[in-house]
């Protein structure tokens, strides 16, 4: 069974779309369980307008995209576990391609093309952009876990929750840190969505310079050395028992 995670929030403009991409290649009991930050336009109206059994529409009041996903992700019940974003388009055969390679991992990102808002082309690949690929303290400088590009086996899930206290950890960078230090992984050369960047888009594909000052950002890296600390003390402390 496969759970598709998605988190929401006033995404009315491209929901429909990303949402018809996906359930063309789900079976009849896999599920893709939205969970929903209080969005004040049309995006729930157009989701439970979309009249499939196999969507669970969540409700929260969040305000935190971390925590949004974590609602999503701890209802969960397939085996293999997708993260959505609201606005990308899912290519045809990423489902049936991302479960080969998990056959083997137990962790895939694959690459996607960056496309503007009307899905034209803008870059024909994610990780030459933004140099994407494996390694502790290369991701923990510059993430390359974007969750749009994830698939995972739920064992991996089990592993990860509950998220990090903190906003200076990703959902999907905790994700691969922990895949990194208890699994295996692997980036996939082939682009699987369209990621698509806007105005209203939640993040950003790495185009411009951070504005956080460097003792913020100095104070984040601490923090997440910390918390992969603890994990990894206790997952080794784990198996020895």
């Amino acid at each position: 069974m496969i759970s598709v995670c998605m988190a929401t929030y006033n995404g009315e403009l491209f929901i429909r779309e990303q949402i018809n991409s996906i359930l063309p290649q789900l079976g009849k009991s896999d599920e893709l369980i939205i969970s929903d930050d209080g969005s004040t336009d049309r995006t729930v109206e157009i989701i439970k307008g979309i009249e499939d059994s196999r969507i669970k529409l969540l409700h929260g009041n969040f305000r935190d995209v971390i925590k949004n996903f974590g609602n999503a992700l701890s209802n969960v019940s397939g085996d293999f576990v997708f993260l959505a974003d609201q606005d990308d388009i899912w290519v045809e055969g990423k489902v049936k391609r991302s479960l080969e390679i998990l056959k083997e991992y137990d962790l895939v990102i694959s690459d996607s093309v960056i496309v503007d808002e009307n899905l034209q082309p803008l870059y024909p690949s994610f990780f030459d952009f933004y140099g994407s690929g494996k390694g502790m303290l290369k991701n923990v400088l510059k993430s390359t876990y974007f969750g749009s590009c994830m698939a995972f086996r739920r064992s991996l899930l089990r592993q990860s929750l509950p998220f990090p206290n903190t906003r200076e950890i990703g959902h999907d960078l905790w994700i691969g840190l922990v895949g990194e230090m208890t699994g295996k992984i692997c980036f996939l050369k082939e682009p699987l969505i369209k990621y698509r960047r806007h105005n209203t888009a939640f993040t950003s594909a790495g185009t411009g310079k951070s504005k956080r000052r460097l003792y913020v950002k100095l104070k984040g890296r601490v923090i997440m050395a910390w918390e992969i600390t603890k994990f990894y003390l206790n997952y080794k402390l784990c198996k020895k028992g």
